[in-house]
Protein backbone atom coordinates (compact mmCIF):
# COMPACT_ATOMS: atom_id res chain seq x y z
CA UNK A 1 0.00 0.00 0.00
CA UNK A 2 1.31 3.45 -0.95
CA UNK A 3 2.48 5.59 1.93
CA UNK A 4 0.74 8.87 2.65
CA UNK A 5 2.65 12.15 2.51
CA UNK A 6 1.64 15.71 3.36
CA UNK A 7 2.11 18.50 0.80
CA UNK A 8 0.91 22.06 1.37
CA UNK A 9 -2.31 21.29 3.17
CA UNK A 10 -3.17 17.93 1.64
CA UNK A 11 -2.56 14.29 2.55
CA UNK A 12 -1.70 12.47 -0.67
CA UNK A 13 -0.19 9.12 -1.73
CA UNK A 14 3.60 9.40 -1.65
CA UNK A 15 3.76 8.49 -5.36
CA UNK A 16 1.64 11.56 -6.12
CA UNK A 17 3.41 13.99 -3.77
CA UNK A 18 4.92 16.78 -5.87
CA UNK A 19 6.20 20.35 -5.64
CA UNK A 20 7.01 22.84 -8.40
CA UNK A 21 10.36 22.69 -10.16
CA UNK A 22 10.53 26.42 -9.33
CA UNK A 23 10.43 25.70 -5.60
CA UNK A 24 13.34 27.50 -3.93
CA UNK A 25 14.20 24.44 -1.90
CA UNK A 26 14.97 22.67 -5.17
CA UNK A 27 16.67 25.61 -6.88
CA UNK A 28 18.61 27.19 -4.00
CA UNK A 29 18.40 24.82 -1.01
CA UNK A 30 16.44 27.74 0.48
CA UNK A 31 14.77 25.70 3.19
CA UNK A 32 14.92 24.07 6.60
CA UNK A 33 14.22 20.49 7.67
CA UNK A 34 13.71 18.40 10.79
CA UNK A 35 13.58 14.67 11.51
CA UNK A 36 11.73 13.40 14.57
CA UNK A 37 11.91 9.80 15.76
CA UNK A 38 8.80 7.69 16.36
CA UNK A 39 8.84 5.09 19.12
CA UNK A 40 5.78 2.94 19.92
CA UNK A 41 3.73 5.14 17.60
CA UNK A 42 4.64 8.39 19.39
CA UNK A 43 6.91 11.34 18.61
CA UNK A 44 10.19 11.52 20.54
CA UNK A 45 11.49 14.81 22.01
CA UNK A 46 9.37 16.63 19.46
CA UNK A 47 9.15 19.91 21.35
CA UNK A 48 12.92 20.22 21.03
CA UNK A 49 12.78 19.55 17.29
CA UNK A 50 9.99 22.08 16.75
CA UNK A 51 11.86 24.69 18.80
CA UNK A 52 14.94 24.14 16.64
CA UNK A 53 12.76 24.41 13.54
CA UNK A 54 11.45 27.78 14.71
CA UNK A 55 14.98 28.98 15.43
CA UNK A 56 16.31 27.83 12.04
CA UNK A 57 13.54 29.44 9.99
CA UNK A 58 13.95 32.61 12.06
CA UNK A 59 17.67 32.74 11.21
CA UNK A 60 16.84 32.86 7.47
CA UNK A 61 13.70 35.06 7.77
CA UNK A 62 11.40 32.28 6.62
CA UNK A 63 7.87 32.27 8.02
CA UNK A 64 6.32 28.93 8.88
CA UNK A 65 3.07 28.41 6.94
CA UNK A 66 1.53 26.64 9.96
CA UNK A 67 1.89 26.96 13.72
CA UNK A 68 4.12 24.42 15.44
CA UNK A 69 0.99 23.09 17.16
CA UNK A 70 -0.58 22.41 13.78
CA UNK A 71 2.66 20.90 12.48
CA UNK A 72 2.64 18.42 15.35
CA UNK A 73 -0.99 17.54 14.59
CA UNK A 74 0.02 16.80 10.98
CA UNK A 75 2.97 14.69 12.14
CA UNK A 76 0.65 12.63 14.35
CA UNK A 77 -1.87 12.26 11.53
CA UNK A 78 0.85 10.96 9.22
CA UNK A 79 1.99 8.45 11.85
CA UNK A 80 -1.58 7.20 12.18
CA UNK A 81 -2.30 7.07 8.45
CA UNK A 82 0.93 5.20 7.74
CA UNK A 83 0.58 2.96 10.80
CA UNK A 84 4.13 3.83 11.93
CA UNK A 85 5.12 2.04 15.13
CA UNK A 86 8.88 2.75 15.03
CA UNK A 87 10.46 5.11 12.54
CA UNK A 88 10.75 8.76 11.65
CA UNK A 89 8.80 11.77 10.41
CA UNK A 90 10.66 14.07 8.03
CA UNK A 91 9.46 17.63 7.49
CA UNK A 92 10.75 20.37 5.24
CA UNK A 93 9.74 23.99 4.82
CA UNK A 94 11.05 26.09 1.91
CA UNK A 95 10.52 29.66 0.81
CA UNK A 96 8.11 28.39 -1.84
CA UNK A 97 7.86 28.61 -5.61
CA UNK A 98 8.14 31.93 -7.45
CA UNK A 99 7.61 32.56 -11.16
CA UNK A 100 11.32 32.61 -11.97
CA UNK A 101 14.78 32.04 -10.53
CA UNK A 102 15.77 35.22 -8.70
CA UNK A 103 18.21 34.97 -5.80
CA UNK A 104 16.51 37.60 -3.62
CA UNK A 105 13.52 36.58 -1.50
CA UNK A 106 10.29 36.57 -3.53
CA UNK A 107 7.32 38.64 -2.37
CA UNK A 108 3.83 37.30 -1.68
CA UNK A 109 4.87 33.65 -2.09
CA UNK A 110 3.57 31.06 0.36
CA UNK A 111 6.19 28.75 1.84
CA UNK A 112 6.14 25.07 0.94
CA UNK A 113 5.59 22.53 3.73
CA UNK A 114 6.02 18.81 3.13
CA UNK A 115 6.21 15.79 5.41
CA UNK A 116 6.60 12.03 5.04
CA UNK A 117 7.35 9.03 7.23
CA UNK A 118 9.72 6.07 7.15
CA UNK A 119 10.04 2.86 9.14
CA UNK A 120 13.10 2.20 11.31
CA UNK A 121 13.53 0.14 14.47
CA UNK A 122 16.06 2.37 16.25
CA UNK A 123 15.92 0.65 19.63
CA UNK A 124 16.68 -2.83 18.28
CA UNK A 125 19.19 -1.82 15.59
CA UNK A 126 21.98 -4.41 15.26
CA UNK A 127 24.62 -1.68 15.32
CA UNK A 128 23.55 -0.76 18.85
CA UNK A 129 25.05 -4.05 20.02
CA UNK A 130 28.19 -4.04 17.83
CA UNK A 131 29.00 -0.33 17.58
CA UNK A 132 30.12 1.37 14.38
CA UNK A 133 33.35 2.55 12.80
CA UNK A 134 33.77 6.15 11.75
CA UNK A 135 36.14 7.74 9.28
CA UNK A 136 37.40 11.32 9.37
CA UNK A 137 36.97 13.83 6.55
CA UNK A 138 37.67 17.56 6.19
CA UNK A 139 34.75 19.76 7.21
CA UNK A 140 33.80 21.53 3.97
CA UNK A 141 30.60 23.20 5.14
CA UNK A 142 29.54 26.83 5.35
CA UNK A 143 29.87 28.87 8.54
CA UNK A 144 26.24 28.67 9.74
CA UNK A 145 26.02 25.01 10.62
CA UNK A 146 23.69 25.86 13.51
CA UNK A 147 20.95 26.35 10.91
CA UNK A 148 19.38 23.03 9.90
CA UNK A 149 19.50 23.82 6.20
CA UNK A 150 18.53 21.40 3.44
CA UNK A 151 21.87 22.29 1.79
CA UNK A 152 23.53 18.98 2.70
CA UNK A 153 25.97 18.33 -0.15
CA UNK A 154 29.05 18.34 2.10
CA UNK A 155 27.34 15.87 4.42
CA UNK A 156 26.30 13.70 1.48
CA UNK A 157 29.93 13.51 0.34
CA UNK A 158 31.07 12.71 3.88
CA UNK A 159 28.46 9.98 4.31
CA UNK A 160 29.29 8.53 0.90
CA UNK A 161 32.97 8.36 1.83
CA UNK A 162 31.96 6.53 5.01
CA UNK A 163 29.79 4.10 3.07
CA UNK A 164 32.60 3.38 0.61
CA UNK A 165 34.94 2.72 3.56
CA UNK A 166 32.44 0.38 5.22
CA UNK A 167 32.00 2.82 8.12
CA UNK A 168 28.79 3.84 9.82
CA UNK A 169 29.50 7.57 10.05
CA UNK A 170 32.01 10.27 9.10
CA UNK A 171 33.45 12.69 11.65
CA UNK A 172 34.21 16.07 10.11
CA UNK A 173 37.49 17.73 11.07
CA UNK A 174 38.28 21.44 11.20
CA UNK A 175 41.49 22.98 12.61
CA UNK A 176 42.51 19.56 13.90
CA UNK A 177 39.33 19.10 15.98
CA UNK A 178 36.17 17.07 15.49
CA UNK A 179 33.18 19.29 14.72
CA UNK A 180 30.45 16.63 14.43
CA UNK A 181 29.30 13.65 12.39
CA UNK A 182 27.69 13.82 8.99
CA UNK A 183 24.30 13.46 10.68
CA UNK A 184 25.15 13.20 14.37
CA UNK A 185 26.82 14.78 17.39
CA UNK A 186 30.15 13.36 18.62
CA UNK A 187 31.06 12.40 22.20
CA UNK A 188 33.97 10.79 24.02
CA UNK A 189 34.41 9.51 27.59
CA UNK A 190 37.88 10.35 28.86
CA UNK A 191 40.02 8.08 31.01
CA UNK A 192 38.98 10.11 34.07
CA UNK A 193 35.28 9.62 33.27
CA UNK A 194 34.46 13.02 31.78
CA UNK A 195 31.97 13.17 28.93
CA UNK A 196 33.24 15.57 26.27
CA UNK A 197 31.24 17.00 23.38
CA UNK A 198 31.77 20.18 21.40
CA UNK A 199 29.97 23.27 22.68
CA UNK A 200 27.11 24.69 20.65
CA UNK A 201 28.06 27.51 18.28
CA UNK A 202 27.74 28.31 14.59
CA UNK A 203 30.32 25.52 14.01
CA UNK A 204 27.86 22.70 14.73
CA UNK A 205 24.17 21.89 14.63
CA UNK A 206 22.64 22.04 18.13
CA UNK A 207 21.57 18.40 18.27
CA UNK A 208 18.28 17.68 20.02
CA UNK A 209 19.38 14.22 21.15
CA UNK A 210 22.76 15.66 22.18
CA UNK A 211 20.95 18.24 24.32
CA UNK A 212 18.83 15.58 26.01
CA UNK A 213 21.79 13.24 26.63
CA UNK A 214 23.87 16.05 28.18
CA UNK A 215 20.96 16.97 30.47
CA UNK A 216 20.33 13.34 31.44
CA UNK A 217 24.03 12.83 32.18
CA UNK A 218 24.23 15.97 34.33
CA UNK A 219 21.09 14.94 36.24
CA UNK A 220 22.99 11.79 37.22
CA UNK A 221 26.00 13.81 38.44
CA UNK A 222 28.19 12.80 35.49
CA UNK A 223 30.89 15.30 34.57
CA UNK A 224 30.34 16.92 31.17
CA UNK A 225 32.77 19.24 29.40
CA UNK A 226 31.58 21.08 26.31
CA UNK A 227 34.72 21.68 24.25
CA UNK A 228 36.35 20.49 21.03
CA UNK A 229 38.39 17.30 21.06
CA UNK A 230 40.90 15.76 18.66
CA UNK A 231 40.88 12.37 16.97
CA UNK A 232 43.92 11.50 19.10
CA UNK A 233 41.91 12.22 22.24
CA UNK A 234 39.09 10.05 20.94
CA UNK A 235 41.44 7.14 20.24
CA UNK A 236 42.85 7.46 23.75
CA UNK A 237 39.40 7.64 25.33
CA UNK A 238 37.58 4.97 27.32
CA UNK A 239 34.59 5.22 24.99
CA UNK A 240 33.27 7.19 22.04
CA UNK A 241 29.74 7.53 20.71
CA UNK A 242 27.39 9.59 18.58
CA UNK A 243 23.87 10.85 19.16
CA UNK A 244 21.04 11.73 16.79
CA UNK A 245 17.29 11.34 16.38
CA UNK A 246 17.86 8.41 14.03
CA UNK A 247 20.29 6.38 16.19
CA UNK A 248 19.65 7.74 19.74
CA UNK A 249 23.02 6.84 21.38
CA UNK A 250 25.38 4.78 19.20
CA UNK A 251 28.81 3.45 20.21
CA UNK A 252 31.84 4.26 18.05
CA UNK A 253 34.33 1.38 18.23
CA UNK A 254 36.90 2.45 15.63
CA UNK A 255 38.14 5.65 14.00
CA UNK A 256 39.87 5.47 10.61
CA UNK A 257 40.33 1.74 11.20
CA UNK A 258 41.97 2.21 14.61
CA UNK A 259 40.24 0.58 17.56
CA UNK A 260 38.74 2.65 20.38
CA UNK A 261 39.46 0.93 23.74
CA UNK A 262 38.56 -2.77 23.37
CA UNK A 263 36.61 -2.25 20.13
CA UNK A 264 33.23 -2.87 21.76
CA UNK A 265 30.44 -0.60 23.02
CA UNK A 266 31.40 0.58 26.51
CA UNK A 267 29.30 0.42 29.68
CA UNK A 268 28.76 4.18 29.86
CA UNK A 269 27.53 4.33 26.26
CA UNK A 270 25.20 1.39 26.84
CA UNK A 271 23.86 2.95 30.02
CA UNK A 272 23.29 6.35 28.42
CA UNK A 273 21.45 4.62 25.60
CA UNK A 274 19.18 2.87 28.11
CA UNK A 275 18.60 6.14 29.98
CA UNK A 276 17.78 7.99 26.76
CA UNK A 277 15.32 5.31 25.59
CA UNK A 278 13.58 5.46 28.98
CA UNK A 279 13.43 9.26 28.69
CA UNK A 280 12.10 9.01 25.14
CA UNK A 281 9.30 6.65 26.11
CA UNK A 282 8.39 8.68 29.20
CA UNK A 283 8.14 11.99 27.31
CA UNK A 284 6.75 10.83 23.94
CA UNK A 285 3.66 12.54 22.55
Amino acid sequence: MDQIAYVNGSFVPLSEAKVSILDRGFLFADGIYEVAAVLDGKLIDNASHLARLERSVGEISLALPETTERIQEIQKELIARNKIVNGMVYLEVTRGADTGRDFAFPKAVKPTLIMFTSVKDIVNAASAKTGIGVITVPDLRWERRDIKSVALLAQVLAKQAAAEAGAGEAWMIEDGKVTEGGSSSAFILTQDDVLVTRQNSSAILPGCTRKAVVALAEERQLRVEERPFTVEEALAAKEAFITSATVFVQAVVSIDGKQVANGKPGPMTNRLREIYVDFARATAV
